[in-house]
């Protein structure tokens, strides 16, 4: 369908790419699945150890000679880590949601991630797509990239960030709108700037840049991706329309979420919470009693501290406690195997277009 320049760039039969989902809802046989059937699917390797990486990046191989992506988070600046009082603070403020989940908080700062070592592992495996978020990659490691046959994607919140990327020689822009679930990838100034909508936002991208844009924030069905095209992207993005696959390593309970019936109503927020950083989820308990208690630490330490409280609230299937990160859209999800829902994406893209031709 509608070939642009970026699926040949890619070597993908539809502008359709499925979001990297980091923490568990992305898996390798959701890669596979959707890569499979024509979409770019996208292994999210951000919070994993090299080994780890490689380990999923042959086990989409096993399944799969499609090309696919692997994302990774580029380390954003150095900062002084909190002090002792900052972090018996932010303790004290999760010690009555440990107590409920019978969870003994261990009060600690998180070990940054070995990006060096995950990217040498994209390079070594070669795989064929890397995308990446909160930041932007130095212009010498996309060109080492590119020298290795790799296409390069990085994610902007703002017409800023995207010509910062542009400039470090990216194969193409992913533009991140307000709606869009998971964390936000806002990395040049404050996260108030980075909460455009995909609507707004997409079409201004594209204007700034003369990459290809791909949509991504609140895009759930065949009309969401034909809007993106219509905005001028290259493709579109989606990451929650595939969290209740039986592919997605998302939990029972978040899969439940995700399907239930909403009435209308909007039942995510966004929060700093869970994670010290801002990201979009399931509005919970956790989070009002968090920020009431007003002592968060910034990312990557309060989602370290949180760690082991959301995954008991996981095992416990507190939906009032749990992290559940979801899009503006998720009212829309369905439960398809990937492979089928790429398929019907497709199909019903194929028909609102019949239809806008005809008026």
């Amino acid at each position: 369908m509608w070939p642009t320049a970026l699926s040949r760039r890619l070597g993908i039969d539809h502008p359709l790419v499925v979001a990297p989902m980091a923490g568990g809802p992305t898996t390798p046989a959701l890669v596979a699945a959707s890569s499979e059937a024509g979409a770019l699917g996208s292994f999210a390797g951000g919070y994993l150890a090299p080994e780890a990486i490689r380990a999923a990046i042959r086990d989409v191989r096993a399944r799969t000679r499609r090309p696919f992506a692997v994302n990774l988070f580029v380390p954003e600046p150095a900062a002084a880590p909190p002090g002792e009082e900052e972090l018996r603070a932010a303790a004290a403020a999760l010690e009555p949601i440990g107590r409920e989940l019978g969870v003994a908080l261990r009060p600690r700062l998180a070990a940054p991630p070995d990006f060096a070592g995950q990217l040498a592992v994209v390079k070594e495996e070669r795989v064929p797509v890397f995308s990446f978020t909160f930041g932007a990659l130095p212009a010498e490691e996309v060109a080492a990239l590119h020298a290795l046959g790799i296409a390069v994607l990085g994610s902007a919140t703002t017409v800023e960030e995207a010509r910062a990327l542009e400039a470090s020689g990216v194969d193409a822009v992913v533009a991140q709108g307000a709606e869009a679930g998971g964390h936000r990838g806002t990395f040049a100034g404050p996260f108030e700037r980075g909460l455009v909508g995909t609507l707004a936002l997409v079409p201004q991208v594209v204007d700034a840049v003369k990459v290809p844009v791909v949509a991504a924030g609140g895009i759930m069905d065949g009309r969401g991706v034909v809007a993106a095209l219509a905005l001028g992207a290259a493709a579109a993005q989606l990451g929650t329309a595939f969290l209740a696959t039986p592919e997605s390593g998302a939990s029972a309970l978040h899969k439940r979420e995700v399907l239930a019936p909403r009435g209308g109503s909007d039942p995510t927020r966004l929060t700093r919470a869970y994670s010290g950083k801002l990201v979009r989820g399931f509005a919970t308990r956790f989070m009002v009693d968090v920020e009431r208690a007003g002592a968060i630490l910034p990312y990557p330490h309060q989602n370290a501290l949180t760690g082991e409280l959301r995954q008991a609230a996981a095992r416990q299937e507190r939906a009032d406690l749990a992290s559940m990160w979801a899009g503006q859209g998720v009212a829309l999800a369905r439960a398809r195997p990937a492979g089928e829902l790429v398929r019907e994406l497709m199909a019903e893209a194929e028909r609102v277009a019949a239809r806008l031709c005809e008026r």
